[in-house]
């Protein structure tokens, strides 16, 4: 049923939105997908294609998304044992005296890698598993377990499960162009 006095009219133009459709990631897109990196790790490409919506997916494209969040693993696995091993070296004894907070060293470390500019607030379950992922690392390393070739798999399956829905904010065209804004 029609309204006779245009608000239907009003409310379409105010939600539809035209989204210029593009194959070429942007260092926009790679901004976006290193803010995501803070709510799951590990994203299916289904996932990431519901989050993209201006980009018209192909193998390629796909691929190097994909890609992304695998470089971004491996700096964040990185930095966890780095962070790991001083903390042995510096002769703590018990994983669960690895604390991690927002002032923390390792988080400021990730924050101003995946956030630059600081354009998102953190969410704070990424405190729990940056912490529960150093402690893994750290008792792995404390027991040895690092003279194994693959001793890193038992962990990135741990970390795996804790990813978190990614906010539906994400979705929106306007909110990534938001990022360009606020540089």
């Amino acid at each position: 049923m029609g309204n006779d006095n245009g608000v239907d009219d009003q409310l379409d133009a105010v939600t539809s939105v035209s989204v210029h459709y593009t194959s070429t990631l942007s260092s926009l897109h790679l901004r976006k997908a290193k803010l995501m990196f803070f709510f799951s790790r590990y994203p299916s490409s289904t996932i990431l294609r519901n989050y993209f919506p201006d980009v018209k997916f192909n193998k390629a494209n796909t691929a190097q998304l994909v890609k992304w969040f695998s470089n971004f693993r491996e700096f964040f696995y990185i930095q966890m044992e780095k962070f790991a091993r001083q903390h042995l070296a510096e002769g703590m004894r018990s994983a669960d005296d690895i604390l991690v907070d927002c002032d923390s060293e390792i988080f400021r470390a990730l924050n101003s890698h995946y956030n630059r500019n600081n354009q998102l607030e953190i969410p704070a379950s990424f405190c729990f598993v940056i912490q529960a992922t150093l402690r893994e690392f750290f008792k792995a390393i404390q027991d040895n377990k690092d003279m194994d070739p693959s001793w890193k798999k038992a962990i990135y399956k741990i970390i795996a499960r804790m990813d978190d829905q990614i906010p539906e904010y994400f979705k929106s065209v306007q909110w990534m162009e938001s990022l360009e804004t606020n540089i």
